[in-house]
C-alpha cells in the first residue's frame, strides 16, 4: 500500500509482508517457532531462514540416544534399550564393552 501525505509526498506501507512461509506472511526481521523446536525469521530479500533451537549432546555413549520434547523442548539423554530410563554416561550398570577403553569382543 502507498499512503500519500501531500502532493509529491509518498510513505509505503510498515505492514507490507515481505516473507510468506506455510501460507502465513511475515515482515522482514519477524521471527516465529515452528513444530519441532525450530525457530524462523523473515529475512527478506533472501527468504525465510531456520534453525534447530535446542542444544543436542554429541559425545554421548552408543547406549544412549537423546530424545526432544516438541512442546517445552526440552533435550533428555535416554537409554536406547529402554526410553524410559535416563542415560547417565559413566555409571556402573551403563557400562557397555563397545565404548572407551573396555574394547573387549562379545
Amino acid at each position: 500500500y502507498i499512503y500519500i501525505l501531500n502532493v509529491g509526498l509518498c510513505l509505503m506501507s510498515l505492514f507490507t509482508a515481505l516473507c510468506e512461509y506455510d501460507g502465513k506472511q511475515y515482515s522482514m526481521g519477524e521471527s516465529w517457532m515452528e513444530q519441532g523446536c525450530v525457530q524462523c525469521t523473515c529475512l527478506h530479500p533472501m527468504g525465510v531462514g531456520c534453525c534447530e533451537t535446542v542444544h543436542r549432546p554429541v559425545d554421548f555413549p552408543p547406549w544412549c540416544e537423546v530424545q526432544v520434547e516438541s512442546l517445552t523442548c526440552q533435550v533428555r539423554l535416554v537409554m536406547t534399550s529402554d526410553p524410559r530410563l535416563p542415560c547417565i554416561p559413566g555409571e556402573e550398570n551403563n557400562v557397555d564393552p563397545r565404548h572407551g577403553a573396555l574394547n573387549m569382543k562379545l
